[in-house]
């Protein structure tokens, strides 16, 4: 089994993602989805865990071997950063949505130098804006932005757009048509609701309106 698939059997043995066609999630964008996926979830299992932080070690080591620090996207990209930041022995800092109200009004935690060459980590892709908000943060702080690395993505035309026209490689652990053909293996799901979650993968805006 390679690593897209195993992932996404981790992800479904460990009820870190749930689907549900006939009782649609409401994402915080206002879109109406099939399916929930919480990879925080997989903390909680040391045999996931241990082999989702070695999958993104070996990840940003062949894709951004010139990494000098690994920032974490706030929340979920925390635990899932500095879990790899240790494996990798590098410096690890992380980005909140946005500078912190009180105290020093820092947005980025963590000690960062000018020039110096980071691999976000984030743990679910959708869209792409809340991890490229991020990413716009690091710049501003003088940060060279090589990549992002993310456990999990939808699969969507609109975040592949928004990576490219922010000029940042993407690379992610597993994907959405891996995640059905695992449920299809497991008997996770029925052949109507898989015709459901085909149909809002093409139009995910419009589904279930």
């Amino acid at each position: 089994m390679n690593t897209s698939h195993k992932i996404a059997s981790y992800l479904l043995s460990t009820k870190a993602v749930k689907l549900s066609p006939e009782q649609p999630f409401k994402w915080s964008s206002g879109w109406n989805s099939p399916i929930y996926c919480d990879n925080r979830v997989t903390l909680s299992y040391p045999e996931a865990r241990t082999f989702i932080k070695k999958s993104l070690a070996k990840a940003i080591k062949k894709h951004f071997p010139d990494a000098e620090l690994i920032a974490g996207v706030a929340t979920a990209g925390i635990p899932q950063g500095t879990l790899v930041a240790e494996a990798l022995g590098l410096p690890f800092a992380y980005v909140r949505p946005k500078p912190k109200e009180h105290g020093m009004g820092n947005q980025i935690e963590g000690r960062i130098e000018k020039g110096q060459k980071v691999v976000v980590i984030e743990d679910l892709i959708s869209t792409g804006g809340s991890s490229l908000k991020a990413v716009d943060a690091l710049r501003e702080a003088g940060i060279e932005v090589v990549g992002m690395v993310a456990i999990f993505t939808y699969g969507f035309k609109i975040a592949d757009k928004n990576f490219a026209d922010k000029n940042v490689p993407l690379v992610t652990l597993s994907n959405y048509n891996a995640l059905i053909d695992e449920a299809i293996k497991q008997n996770y799901i029925s052949a109507e609701s898989l015709e459901s979650l085909k149909k809002w993968r093409r139009k995910p805006e419009t589904w279930g309106v």
